[in-house]
């Protein structure tokens, strides 16, 4: 593991006070000073749909709550601070936040992609954008040399997914971003999978980092939320302004639930990953599986990278059986603890059958083309022991009517 990395931080007793912190005190302090009229030290909900003004357009900080929220400001600035960043933007969703970027986007401009990715991103790129005169590629971003090829003159973003969803993909971010910025290119990471625990990407060359803070950020499944974040002013001024335009934000009550989600954010993710590593090994060994895609197994082809630019591996695994679809789709639905549902990073552990859920908007051929098989089950990883899990998958597995499988064809 990499050294704990520092962060500035404005003492909460001592403003003029700077002092560097470290990731898990940023996450319980970081935006978050104790109420100085009270000494609460749980961050008020300031539920509120708009500010009394002093004169018109002389206000304290706030006018009216689609353009700001205090609750919503302490979340913004606890995100940029334990992603190193310099802003932070929280939206209504992870998918409000894709939205954001590509907001800034013209018609005639070019967004280069990672082939397989989170469906709702591959429906929202195809499916509108692509309507309103925007150009798509998706390529092998595990590939740098196809990255490059790529890129034109229209090309505006490089879109990056790694771990990606649901493959496991492993994309070097830090290669990635010097071709990017040979060409002027600006760059965004969703890092909701790695979560900055594991993964810094702006120390990598980043420009933008992506966040479904649903998921392992809020961490209880029980908030629906999305974040940007940026050191670059200049970027940070353009989103903001599309955030307020557009109004896709989260309620106050949705940001004190996802700060209250931040301060485990740490605890959770290293039990979430620790489990997820012993299940891999476990799938990996079995003679009803005929495939595991995860980062940590040294035989994944992006073990190395991972480990040279992040600290972990991540919770999510995948695999396919040595069965047909119908054989799979049965075997999802056969589990006692594992719940069969969409989403990830909550304390329940999920699994999930991607194409006919997390990617069901993706085109069938699509699908295949990147090596998503029809039969492939997504594990979210939860905080359950993960004995009683392994006994859970095993009782499964053990009723799985096995045949042969076709491998799978790559992007």
């Amino acid at each position: 593991m990499a050294p704990p990395r520092e962060h500035t931080l404005t003492s909460t007793q001592d403003k003029e006070l700077e002092v560097a912190y470290r990731l898990d005190t940023l996450a319980i302090h970081a935006g978050q000073p104790n109420d100085p009229g009270t000494g609460a030290v749980a961050f008020p909900i300031y539920q509120t749909s708009t500010f009394g003004q002093e004169e018109p357009n002389v206000h304290k900080g706030f006018c009216y709550a689609r353009t700001g929220n205090p609750t919503r400001k302490a979340l913004e600035d606890n995100l940029a601070a334990i992603e190193g960043a310099r802003f932070g933007l929280a939206y209504a969703s992870g998918m409000a936040a894709i939205n954001g970027v590509l907001a800034t986007l013209r018609s005639g401009d070019h967004v280069v992609s990672t082939c397989d990715l989170y469906g709702g991103a591959w429906r929202i790129f195809t499916k509108l954008y692509s309507k309103l005169g925007i150009e798509f590629s998706f390529v092998d971003t595990t590939k740098p040399a196809l990255v490059e090829q790529a890129i034109k003159k229209t090309t505006k973003l490089l879109w990056l997914e790694t771990p990606s969803n649901p493959l496991l993909k492993i994309t070097d971010i830090a290669a990635c971003a010097k071709i990017a910025k040979k060409a002027g290119v600006t760059v965004v990471v969703d890092n909701t999978f790695a979560t900055p625990v594991f993964q810094r990407p702006l120390e990598l060359g980043a420009d933008i980092v992506l966040h479904s803070t649903t998921k392992y950020i809020n961490g209880h499944s029980d908030v629906l939320g999305g974040a940007l974040v940026t050191s670059d002013e200049k970027l940070h001024e353009d989103l903001k302004f599309f955030q307020n335009a557009i109004g896709a934000v989260p309620g106050p009550q949705d940001c004190f639930l996802i700060l209250r989600g931040l301060k485990t954010l740490s605890l959770r993710v290293e039990r979430h990953c620790k489990s997820a590593e012993r299940i891999a090994r476990f799938l990996a060994g079995h003679k009803k599986v005929a495939r595991v895609y995860f980062p940590g197994l040294e035989e994944h082809e992006g073990h190395a990278i991972q480990k040279k630019q992040a600290t972990g591996f991540g919770a999510i695994v995948s695999f396919e059986l040595k069965a047909d679809v119908a054989e799979s789709k049965r075997f999802a639905g056969s589990f006692k603890l594992w719940t069969l549902a969409e989403s990830l990073g909550g304390a329940k552990s999920l699994l999930c059958h991607p194409p006919t859920m997390t990617h069901a908007s993706v085109e069938p051929e699509v699908r295949r083309k990147v090596g998503i098989a029809d039969g492939l089950i997504r594990l979210a990883v939860g905080l359950e022991d993960v004995e009683d899990l392994l006994e859970d998958l095993e009782t499964a597995l053990s009723a799985v009517r096995t045949t042969r499988r076709r491998a799978p064809v790559t992007c």
